[in-house]
């Protein structure tokens, strides 16, 4: 019967793991290097499901740029993760979003791959569709605009209208009223004017005429007196019974 020590009982623990190990972590070598090389087929550019964006930090920030560096990226990713999974409903994760071609000017293309099969990618539309979505949402993740995180390929968010308090046709209807309402005032007014003008401009034969006219109209009302028959200072026996 064999008797090991304790001393080699944990000799040949130790080995049995070592060895162990060593076999683990080739395999998980073996499993990223597949997975890089598998990441840089996927994602290239003018991919047929690839978009490349380009940041403008300085133009958009000035002084205040804030630098790109690994951080940021690994804030665009998740912001993408986040729009896929409000978009299709499904588990993305940072993983799913590949990015290759960065450049020193802040550009670089990216896939989406699905959390169902990493082989595979998100067609074009649905990830258009996801920024398109939640475009205010990534912009202000880098204190950006539209004009300056471009999407190519993608076109640019519309504002929304404008919409007034008060309906266009109240304005409309209030600008024509006062307008007749003006022009009513203005019209009494001259009229009233030229009234004033007439009666300041009368000549001499005008008010000889009105006192002919006048002193016509005192005879005639003093004729018409005379030709009353008073019946008080008769002196009929009929109409002076006592």
């Amino acid at each position: 019967m064999l008797r090991f020590s304790l001393s080699e009982l944990l000799q040949l623990l130790k080995n049995f793991c070592f060895s162990f190990s060593g076999k683990m972590l080739e395999k998980i070598l073996i499993l990223l290097c597949l997975t890089s090389a598998a990441a840089g087929q996927l994602c290239k550019p003018d991919a047929s499901d690839g978009y490349k964006v380009r940041l403008s930090i300085k133009t958009a920030l000035g002084d205040q740029a804030y630098l790109w560096d690994e951080k940021e990226m690994f804030l665009f990713r998740s912001t993408m993760a986040y729009a896929m999974r409000g978009q299709l409903n499904q588990q993305f994760d940072v993983s799913n979003i590949i990015v290759c071609e960065e450049t020193a000017r802040v550009s670089f293309w990216f896939v989406v791959t699905s959390p169902l099969n990493t082989s595979n990618l998100v067609d074009k539309k649905s990830v258009e569709e996801a920024v398109r979505k939640h475009r205010n949402r990534i912009n202000s993740a880098f204190l950006l605009t539209d004009e300056t995180l471009e999407f190519e390929g993608i076109p640019r968010t519309l504002e929304a209208p404008f919409t007034p308090d008060t309906p266009p046709w109240l304005i409309v209807f209030g600008v024509v009223m006062g307008a007749v309402v003006a022009g009513i005032i203005v019209f009494i007014g001259f009229s009233v004017v030229q009234k004033k003008r007439k009666k300041n401009k009368k000549t001499p034969e005008d008010e000889d005429s009105e006192e002919e006219e006048s002193r016509g109209k005192t005879m005639e009302n003093g004729a018409a007196n005379e030709g009353v028959y008073n019946m008080s200072f008769t002196d009929e026996e009929r109409f002076t019974r006592i």
